[in-house]
């Protein structure tokens, strides 16, 4: 039984780093490439390791695997978030398709500041107060 769990999460972990990988090649820009990487690849290591527990059964090798599996799933979103907001903010361009970029007139590089109001709105005197006052 331990053979045939393991056999079909080794198959499960493998399709979903070959799809990782056809996504980094296919993806036309950085962003997406990025994603299609780090959810499939992270999801597919945890597959790969979880078969390595069932064909290995055994209190250290269990441990060893929960503890990789532990650091993939903390580790890779917050990497993939720091390498995506650092291409963003460098000017990496974008995919001609994209619809909707919720960053831009958002974020001031000369300050490093992050606004949750469109710093290009803020431009007119009217939106200005009228920020003012919901702020009172």
């Amino acid at each position: 039984m331990n053979e045939t769990i393991s056999n079909v999460l080794m198959l499960t972990g493998t399709t979903f780093l070959l799809l990782a990988a056809v996504g980094v090649v296919r993806m036309p820009d950085l962003f997406m490439r990025m994603q299609s990487a780090s959810k499939a690849s992270t999801l597919g290591i945890a597959c790969v390791l979880l078969a390595l527990a069932f064909h290995f059964p055994g209190v250290s090798v269990n441990i060893r695997v929960i503890g990789t599996i532990t650091f993939f799933f903390l580790t890779a979103p917050i990497t993939a978030h720091l390498i995506g907001r650092a291409a963003y903010f460098v000017g990496v361009p974008v995919w001609k398709g994209t619809v909707i970029d919720e960053l831009r007139g958002r974020y001031n590089p000369l300050t490093h500041h992050l606004s949750s109001q469109d710093v290009a709105a803020d431009t007119d005197k009217g939106s200005r107060e009228r920020r003012a006052q919901s702020e009172m």
